[in-house]
């Protein structure tokens, strides 16, 4: 199904998958067929070809670039109202999905984190991401403590969501050919992962903590309101990436009770 009729803009960090195997793997890595289903970026459709075959409750796509909104017109007029023209970045997802949804998508690499930062918005609705990311992105998402790719997203997501690097991508897969390999990664909802401490106050000590990672966080955190007695904690010893979820829980819960 492979065209060249859609340029690919580096602006909008289009990198078009063409590889239509790798297409039908990650339309049927989704496990949640009752769900309704958003297309991030679907480009000429190599992609949302497949995930209408599924049997999801229904399938919108997103898109920003003007020239594939016309090809996807074009194309598959199957998706009618479906076919949404605009920024994901954008969208009220609430009103769109009162209820559960799902987003996939061959992400736009120069908004990829920004994506997932907007799924967090939305956890208790966002039940599941499939997605192509830059393989140090993908990395990034399903990493732990200890490991260097920890960071920000890995800890936020980890807080809410099961996280799984699926398969890795190569340069050549695309059109053009991103300098970088990329990689498909699952996120499933895990509705049994509860926040023991204020949501902000975690995401603020989280910031904080990676803004700083080559220092102690007895002097990334310094700006924090800790009482003073509690940097006795050899929890203020370590580095960001080597703190836990749980570990950042009792850090929150130590300035909420300061």
């Amino acid at each position: 199904m492979y065209n060249d009729k859609v340029r690919a803009k580096k602006r909008l960090g289009q990198h078009f998958l063409k590889n239509e195997d790798i297409a039908q793997r990650i339309a049927e890595a989704v496990r949640t067929p009752d769900a309704h289903v958003l297309e991030i970026g679907p480009g000429m459709g190599v992609l949302t070809q497949y995930l209408l075959q599924q049997p999801f409750a229904d399938l919108s796509v997103v898109e920003l670039d003007e020239e594939s909104v016309a090809y996807l017109q074009q194309h598959f007029p199957q998706l009618g109202d479906n076919l949404i023209a605009g920024d994901f970045l954008r969208m009220d997802l609430a009103e769109r999905y009162p209820d559960k949804f799902v987003v996939v998508g061959n992400f736009p690499y120069n908004i990829s984190s920004q994506i997932l930062f907007k799924v967090l918005d939305y956890k208790d609705q966002a039940v599941e991401v499939v997605g192509m990311f830059q393989k140090e992105v993908a990395e990034r998402v399903t990493a732990k403590a200890g490991n260097k790719q920890y960071g920000i997203l890995s800890v936020l997501l980890e807080a809410f969501y099961d996280t799984e690097y699926l398969f890795t991508v190569g340069e050549n897969e695309f059109n053009p050919p991103p300098k970088v390999k990329s990689a498909v990664v699952r996120l499933t909802r895990n509705f049994d992962k509860k926040l023991h401490c204020d949501e902000a106050t975690f995401k603020l000590v989280v910031k904080t903590a990676f803004n700083y990672r080559r220092k102690t966080l007895r002097n990334a955190l310094q700006s924090l309101p800790f009482p003073e007695e509690i940097t006795s904690n050899p929890l203020f010893n370590k580095r960001a990436e080597q703190l836990t979820v749980q570990d950042y829980e009792e850090l929150c819960n130590k300035i909420e009770k300061g």
